[in-house]
């Protein structure tokens, strides 16, 4: 309910086509004399109709987001330094003890509850970075992969801006970035790497990864490089895994942590301000 509006329109229509169909159902019921199809399209429609729903009800399951933790969604009332503006398509965060310096776009992780990233990017935020969380439909990268453009043309007192993503989120951050190089000057990837090279770019960019990521793995980043410019600044946060980039509990998948999360998102807020102070 957080999220993108995608998720109730959907579930919504779903439940509808499941009323209506059940009325159907009901309606057509025939009498007991009455002949009806033969056995074989019977069996052929029943099929159809069963798989449909398994599909449905699949893909339905698999987009339930991670959940922000309660910490994460106190944030959104509670931001020392930061104004929180929560809209349907995003969540910005305006600083409020420091003149606006420069924007961030963020692009959350697949499947991620956006306030997820508040309690970080307020950090962020408080340096004089305007940043916007963008609500992705089904919290998914690429359904949003535009989404800064109309951020940033709606800020236009703005005048550096960066674009940044989690996972595959930054996956969609880089995606953007190449046909924006007049208005983008920055690209800072948590736990990710580019769509396709920008080593060519004269963009700024900051990799920041965990050693102990299970998804998005240190050999992973590695293979990154040369596809990202030989100025390109990669911090590598010993012990952390893929889920420290956002506060929505663990992930399936993810490796095992041998630091504590406040240790890894202090190192990842810097490195992410080290990037925004740059441009």
């Amino acid at each position: 309910m957080a999220g993108h509006p995608a998720h109730l329109i959907t579930l919504g229509v779903v439940a509808l086509v499941g009323i209506l169909l059940i009325g159907r159902e009901l309606r057509l019921r025939r009498p007991a004399n009455e002949p009806t199809r033969g056995p074989a399209l019977r069996v052929i429609g029943r099929t159809v109709a069963a798989l449909a729903a398994v599909a449905t009800i699949g893909v339905l399951v698999y987009l339930k987001p991670f959940s922000a933790t309660p910490a994460a969604i106190a944030a959104m009332a509670e931001a020392p330094g930061a104004r929180v503006l929560d809209s349907p398509t995003q969540i910005a965060l305006e600083p409020q003890t420091a003149p606006v310096k420069s924007g961030l776009v963020f692009q959350p992780g697949a499947r991620v509850d956006p306030r997820a990233y508040v309690p970080l990017l307020q950090q962020v935020s408080r340096t004089g970075v305007l940043v916007v969380i963008v609500k992705q439909p089904f919290d998914i990268g690429f359904t949003a992969i535009g989404a800064p453009s109309p951020i940033i043309a709606a800020h236009p007192e703005v005048k550096s801006w960066a674009v940044a993503g989690h996972s595959l989120g930054g996956v969609a951050a880089s995606s953007f970035v190449g046909g924006h190089a007049d208005t983008v000057k920055g690209l800072v990837l948590w736990a990710s790497f580019p769509l396709g090279s920008l080593a060519d770019t004269s963009l700024k960019v900051a990799s920041i990864s965990g050693t102990n990521d299970g998804l998005a793995t240190p050999a992973d980043i590695d293979a990154s490089k040369a596809d990202l410019p030989a100025s390109t600044v990669f911090t590598p946060v010993e012990g952390s895994v893929h889920a420290f980039f956002g506060d929505y509990g663990a992930q399936p998948g993810d490796g095992t942590p041998t630091v504590s999360r406040d240790v890894a998102q202090q190192q990842i807020v810097a490195a992410t301000v080290a990037l925004m102070q740059s441009l």
